[in-house]
């Protein structure tokens, strides 16, 4: 693939950094939570951010499949409605990796901007689901979290893309 003008080339992402940065994501929603807000409906899903970044980044190695289980593990934690989230992390799997080759062209704000309709879409996907089977509307501060999510997806980019970065300054030994 030719790289677009001005990015550094990036070393391989390893699959255990990968993996433990998404069980890191699904721990931190647990604990959220868990903790003193509860489930508001306005806190961002950082599983969903840390999946489709991997997903557009990576998507031989993390796909629907890695979605659909993760999914099921946050409905199993959250007591919700069991394939509620693992349909929505699997629809955003699903758009990322559709549109993951375009996406990368694009700088990282412009990228937060193109990622946005998909947790939107997520989010209204669950909440059509929690209403369907007879849930309470649980507020219009939940357009929130989608804004949050895109808001957060700089930063999201430059720490899962940190490792990867080769050494800034080559010599006759390291010529990349």
């Amino acid at each position: 693939m030719i790289m677009p003008r001005g990015q550094p080339l990036l070393l391989p992402a390893s699959s255990l950094f990968i993996w433990s940065s998404l069980l890191a994501a699904l721990s931190f929603n647990m604990l959220v939570n868990m903790g003193g807000l509860g489930r508001s409906a306005w806190l961002p899903d950082m599983l969903a951010l840390v999946l489709v970044f991997w997903t557009i980044h990576q998507p031989l190695r993390v796909g629907m499949t890695a979605a659909f289980v993760l999914g099921l593990a946050m409905d199993v934690h959250q007591g919700a409605l069991l394939g509620q989230h693992a349909l929505a992390y699997t629809l955003l799997s699903f758009l990322a990796i559709a549109m993951h080759r375009r996406l990368l062209w694009f700088s990282v704000p412009s990228q937060a901007a193109q990622v946005l309709p998909l947790f939107v879409l997520a989010h209204a996907l669950s909440l059509l689901l929690r209403l369907l089977a007879g849930d309470d509307f649980p507020g219009w501060s939940m357009v929130l979290a989608p804004l949050l999510e895109s808001l957060l997806w700089p930063v999201v980019s430059v720490l899962l893309l940190l490792p990867q970065k080769r050494v800034p300054n080559p010599d006759l030994n390291r010529p990349l």
